[in-house]
């Protein structure tokens, strides 16, 4: 269906327009009602309000049946986007309530504001194939996170992390820009659509090249794709828990599939190709280089660090270069391992995190040496601890060994010729196998290792132990059941049409 009128419009954007008047009725409610109560107990009250305002936006986007098509892809509605809008919140309400027992600020509804409007900022991201739209929501996810890494204002290392992002960011987006403007210099069009009619069929000029190239390195920082990560070690690392949890799994999940949309859609007949006897010039070739720099250096440097949560910023490079493979193949089988995969790696790391949020309260710190002892001192925390990293490295029955298996499958299956693409999957394989050995670091420590000091009990909200047994939970199912999910997303990709 083609959108004619405003009415239509405002209809196909009332998930969007619910999260932002929750997020404006947190700010209210906080400096109204709450403006002299406890940091927790506005905490938990703004989490409560903007939990419901995505509760009811996901209700919203669960009973919409219409397909719509606004100015040819400036708002896209069909079920695939909805169904990545959904999972988006999700994982917004799953930060919220990570954050009710954080005191890193005064600043509770602000903070709560610039999340809900980060998140505004993906739905649209992910809801659009029109360049200037999907520029414009990057801007706003950006800038939130910006402020986001950058809330704990005592904290060094937080303002440090921000101006790092910052400034990363800002030339990223100058070079995404740049692409951005050579393609509709091509195609008089900002329409993913119009752009790959304009491209298809033409040899590959220089300035299309060039557009290809600056593309991937705008995208490349939003992904955390090395050589393009330098921002990700000190963000993880210095953003208060709740930010860096909201980067690590939100902004993620919307950036991997804005960046499938526009290389597929948009530079659909520039593919190319980086077989092993068959290289054609194109953006796979490009991709190809990436994803295999990104296996390399994220799990090679992930090997020496301390910090947990350093660990996790190169671990998150190495997956970036997993799921760059489903790029290579573009087929409807690499999106649904893609989407699979980004969403349940999310699930692992907010699990991650949502640990180090009770250890590091009572720890002081992220080293991994100082966990040394945790199944003693917060046993059920520590067994979802073990679930989480044994996902990340892809160990079954987990939900992390299927997404690998079904990402390194659709590798294999594409045509022409799988085995002429055998030697990324060996190459992924290869890596995952260095993974393993990190994690299980961290695992000696926390299983293994005498503590340094006299053990004393780790005490851990029960909110916060809830959330984490959910996330544990989850990745154990959908690795036992992984239909749960794949089916759901298989047919919303065959009901889209893409």
């Amino acid at each position: 269906m083609n959108v004619t009128n405003y009415g239509q419009l405002l209809g196909l954007a009332w998930p969007e327009i619910i999260v932002t008047v929750t997020a404006l009725l947190v700010v209210a409610a906080d400096l109204t009602f709450f403006r002299k109560s406890r940091i927790r107990i506005r905490f938990a009250a703004a989490a409560a309000i903007g939990s419901i305002g995505c509760a009811v936006a996901i209700l919203k986007l669960l009973l919409a049946s219409t397909q719509a098509t606004v100015l040819d892809g400036v708002l896209v509605a069909n079920p695939l986007t909805h169904l990545v809008q959904i999972a988006l919140l999700t994982l917004t309400i799953v930060t919220l309530l990570l954050s009710v027992d954080s005191t890193f600020t005064e600043h509770v509804s602000e903070f709560v504001l610039l999340l809900l409007l980060a998140t505004v900022g993906m739905m649209f991201l992910v809801g659009s194939q029109d360049l200037l739209v999907i520029f414009i929501s990057l801007e706003l996810l950006s800038l939130s996170l910006y402020i986001l890494a950058g809330f704990d204002k005592r904290s060094p290392r937080s303002s440090e992390a921000a101006l790092k992002y910052f400034l990363f960011g800002g030339m990223s987006a100058a070079f995404m820009l740049f692409g951005f403007s050579l393609l509709y210099g091509f195609s008089n069009s900002t329409s993913l659509t119009h752009i790959a009619s304009a491209i298809h069929g033409q040899p590959l000029s220089p300035l299309l090249i060039i557009a290809i190239v600056m593309t991937v390195i705008g995208f490349g920082f939003k992904v955390a794709a090395a050589p393009f990560h330098f921002w990700a070690p000190d963000v993880y690392q210095g953003a208060p828990l709740p930010s860096a949890a909201f980067i690590a799994s939100g902004s993620k999940v919307a950036s991997f599939f804005i960046f499938f949309q526009v290389l597929v859609l948009g530079f659909a007949g520039a593919e190319g190709s980086a077989t092993l006897f068959h290289f054609q010039s194109g953006w796979v070739p490009v991709l190809v280089v990436v994803a295999v720099v990104s296996m390399l250096l994220g799990n090679l440097v992930a090997i020496v660090q301390s910090s947990l949560r350093r660990l996790l910023a190169y671990s998150a490079v190495a997956h970036a270069g997993y799921m760059l493979l489903a790029y290579v193949t573009h087929t409807q089988q690499s999106l649904a391992a893609l989407l699979y995969y980004v969403a349940t790696y999310s699930l692992a790391t907010l699990g991650v995190l949502g640990v180090l949020a009770v250890t590091e309260k009572q720890l002081g710190n992220d080293k991994i040496s100082d966990l040394a002892g945790l199944s003693r001192r917060a046993p059920f925390i520590s067994f979802c601890l073990a679930i989480f990293l044994l996902s990340l490295a892809g160990i079954p029955p987990l939900s992390g060994f299927f997404a690998k298996f079904l990402l390194f499958t659709a590798v294999l299956a594409a045509s022409p010729g799988s085995k002429l693409l055998l030697w990324l999957v060996i190459v992924a394989i290869a890596m995952s196998a260095v993974s393993l050995f990190y994690y299980l670091r961290v695992l000696k420590s926390v299983y293994v290792a005498d503590p340094a000091a006299e053990i004393s009990e780790i005490r851990s909200p029960i909110l916060v132990q809830v959330v984490v047994g959910l996330l544990a939970g989850g990745v154990v199912l959908l690795g036992c059941a992984p239909d749960l999910l794949l089916a759901q997303i298989l047919k919303v990709i065959h009901a889209s049409g893409l």
